[in-house]
């Protein structure tokens, strides 16, 4: 099992609306096993970030910016990233 910090789980916990048109956890632990579930991604940097999102989606004829603010990207208070795609 993944261990995603404090910050990742009450960020999406507080932001999962972004992604879902409703509430997919209430608690820390089931954003938790939420996360782990869908293996969300945290990247340190926004280099990492955009290296692994352009592996993974198609991007093209998207700016940097367009990319980092997809639904799926949540940009924690910390600088980092975390990538959940459900």
């Amino acid at each position: 099992m993944n261990s995603y910090d404090e910050e990742c789980i009450q960020f999406f916990l507080e932001n999962q609306l972004q992604l879902f048109p409703e509430a997919v956890a209430e608690t820390p632990e089931e954003a938790e096993e939420f996360l782990d579930d869908c293996m969300a991604v945290v990247c340190d940097t926004r280099k990492e970030a955009l290296a692994y999102l352009e592996e993974g989606m198609d991007v093209s004829g998207m700016s940097e910016e367009e990319i980092l603010e997809s639904e799926e990207v949540f940009a924690l208070p910390s600088g980092r990233y975390l990538i959940v795609e459900a």
